[in-house]
């Protein structure tokens, strides 16, 4: 083999893997992608809140709970929140007076409370709040809509409206992440529910066709 015939054979590889790199990349530089999964998914972040409060092994003073229910209507909490308490006497008063409060607004408290900036004092509670949100970053984009595709790819801005309003529109940010979980006798209850509705409803001919008169108006 020639030394010309073997630069030939090199150029036709070197031209084969760039044919090959240049469908995973687009003409601006960027990488593409060649299937339909969206690159532009919902990200979850999670913002913990907290309010100290002066408790004892008898709970929560009257004061010290009315302080917390107006945090907790300050921060307009709702479904999705959730509430722990980080209390270093595991005081079952505490938790039974915050329960208490968070009752209002359908909340349970979690078992465990995450951790948080500095220590507790001595003779105080740490009310924790944790509350997640949904956005979907670097969206809308329309980068790359004036270059050509010819790596028959999705565009850049594929998957953002259907995700961005997935991301603003769920309850709990949460379940983006794991899911909801819940007891099956709910889930076999409110299933059921239509069904039975729709055999117990009386038949619309149950009760015999109406009377038809002929005859004109009086």
């Amino acid at each position: 083999m020639t030394l010309y015939t073997k630069r030939i054979g090199t150029t036709a590889l070197a031209l084969v893997m760039a044919a090959g790199l240049s469908a995973c990349a687009t003409p601006g530089g960027g990488m593409t992608n060649a299937s339909l999964n969206s690159v532009n998914q919902p990200v979850v972040q999670r913002h913990n809140y907290t309010l100290d409060l002066r408790a004892d092994s008898t709970g929560l003073s009257v004061p010290e709970m009315s302080r917390l229910a107006g945090w907790f209507e300050a921060m307009d909490l709702g479904y999705g929140d959730r509430i722990s308490i980080d209390d270093p006497m595991a005081s079952a008063a505490v938790t039974e007076d915050v329960a208490a409060v968070a009752s209002r607004y359908g909340l349970l408290i979690e078992d465990t409370a995450p951790v948080t900036v500095g220590f507790v004092d001595p003779g105080h509670v740490r009310v924790v709040v944790t509350r997640s949100t949904a956005h979907v970053p670097n969206c809308p984009n329309w980068s790359g809509k004036s270059n050509g595709n010819l790596a028959n790819a999705t565009s850049a801005g594929f998957g953002c409206a259907v995700n961005s309003n997935f991301a603003a529109m769920v309850a709990d940010p949460q379940h983006l992440l794991e899911g909801a979980a819940g007891s099956g006798e709910t889930v076999v209850m409110s299933s059921t529910k239509a069904i039975e509705t729709y055999r117990n409803a009386p038949n619309t001919g149950g009760g015999g066709l109406p009377t038809v008169s002929s005859s004109e108006g009086s």
